[in-house]
């Protein structure tokens, strides 16, 4: 490495070590993802000059892609959620068993978030885990089962983790290629933790016994209503591959075209109910104030910082000591999954997208496909490893120490499991 790309090495790796530690230093991950992208590109400009202006101009256009789809599609989430779309699959929870519970929130929170994002079905999940579940025990368990489950459905879905959006958005996979490739695997590694935690943990779980009080903001709506936008907002997720594939347009102009749809009808609804005045806080402008704008900023910053890595030949040599070091992509791809459950895995992807591209690996190769496969299920393996253990870390305050004895060896058995399901498909 030459001077520069020592430099920009060590303000990136300064800039992550302020992100990782965002808790103890008290700083949003966002400040300092946006904050070294501006010192990595105005180096980068600095040194060589106007060239650097094209090139931004690619990567911006490429991180947009996938910005303004992740903007739509927590906007369609977050529609479905303030008008209680959701019950109509909460509401018909009535299971009691514990291996029962952990079969049905597992493969209710692996459905879901092959549709909705990982982040989103933990957050769902949880809230309906607080409504029915008694001792702190047991709902950090299903809570750990259900970060799992998320992780794994999301892996195999191209709109159900930030990474394989990257990677269906960037063009190393089809939606239906990664379908094909991973569902399998997915459900292998749910089914080896529901598994393992079947058997390493024991005895009835205790709901809570009062009633659920009235539904509030909502009451005024019926239940047509509610699931109709459920089944509007879940139609307009799903049918973005198709309109990719048929348009070859970017996917954020479906999802923005389902999200239209979408605010439609509940205008409608809400003009049904002309005298509600609880109305105002489920219009568009609201639903777009409660989007999480921070993690939009934090994938920005942190996208267009890889990019300048990419563009300065970080990545490239850094992809090439992998190669000497490693030399194979099963070894490549399972390192990348062990450490994104110490650190973010979108910029671990992001890395490997300019470290390799499609020049080396073709359209759905075996190396993409594997990479989304152990970036999505690897970090489940600590809580810390994906945004939704973060997210359910938060909510129910679960303790980090907990969550390895408990967790880490049913997540580490799939993880394992996946890749081994994942070969035999391939060999």
């Amino acid at each position: 490495m030459d001077t520069l790309q020592i430099t920009l090495s060590v303000i990136f790796v300064l800039g992550y070590a302020a992100i990782a530690l965002e808790h103890p230093l008290r700083l949003n991950k966002a400040a300092p993802a946006v904050f070294i992208s501006f010192l990595i590109w105005t180096i980068l400009a600095l040194v060589y000059g106007d060239e650097m202006a094209h090139s931004f101009s690619h990567h911006m256009v490429d991180v947009g892609n996938i910005l303004f789809f992740l903007i739509g599609a927590m906007a369609i989430v977050e529609v479905i959620d303030i008008h209680e779309g959701f019950r109509i699959i909460t509401d018909r929870i009535k299971a009691t068993s514990r291996i029962k519970l952990y079969w049905l929130i597992g493969g209710i929170s692996f459905c879901l978030s092959a549709v909705l994002d990982n982040l989103t079905t933990s957050i769902v999940m949880v809230a309906l885990l607080n409504k029915f579940v008694a001792k702190q025990e047991d709902k950090w368990t299903l809570a750990g089962l259900v970060i799992i489950a998320a992780n794994a459905g999301g892996a195999w879905s191209p709109i159900g983790d930030v990474t394989t959006i990257m990677l269906w958005v960037g063009g190393q996979v089809t939606a239906m290629g990664v379908i094909k490739s991973l569902l399998l695997p997915s459900i292998v590694c749910l089914v080896v933790a529901i598994l393992t935690l079947s058997f390493t943990t024991s005895g009835p779980i205790e709901q809570v016994t009062h009633k659920e009080g009235p539904e509030g903001g909502t009451s005024h709506l019926e239940r047509w209503e509610k699931n109709t936008v459920f089944w509007l907002g879940i139609v307009s997720l799903i049918s973005v591959p198709v309109f990719k594939n048929y348009t070859h347009l970017p996917p954020f102009l479906g999802i923005m075209g389902g999200l239209g749809v979408l605010v439609s009808f509940t205008e409608f609804i809400h003009n049904r109910h002309p005298k509600w005045k609880a109305r105002q806080h489920m219009t568009i402008s609201s639903v777009l104030g409660r989007i999480d704008h921070t993690s939009i900023l934090f994938f920005l910053g942190i996208l267009l910082a890889v990019g300048g890595l990419g563009t300065s030949g970080v990545l490239a040599l850094t992809g090439k000591m992998l190669d000497a070091q490693i030399g194979n992509i099963y070894g490549i791809t399972t390192a990348i999954g062990v450490l994104s459950a110490i650190v973010d895995n979108v910029p671990l992807v992001a890395a490997a997208m300019v470290m390799y591209g499609v020049e080396v690996y073709q359209q759905d190769h075996t190396f993409w496909q594997l990479l989304a496969l152990c970036a999505g299920t690897g970090g489940s393996i600590l809580i810390i490893g994906s945004a939704a253990g973060v997210a359910v870390m938060g909510i129910l305050k679960i303790n980090f120490g907990w969550y390895i004895r408990k967790m880490s060896l049913p997540a580490t058995l799939g993880y394992v499991a996946a890749i081994g399901t994942f070969w035999l498909m391939n060999h």
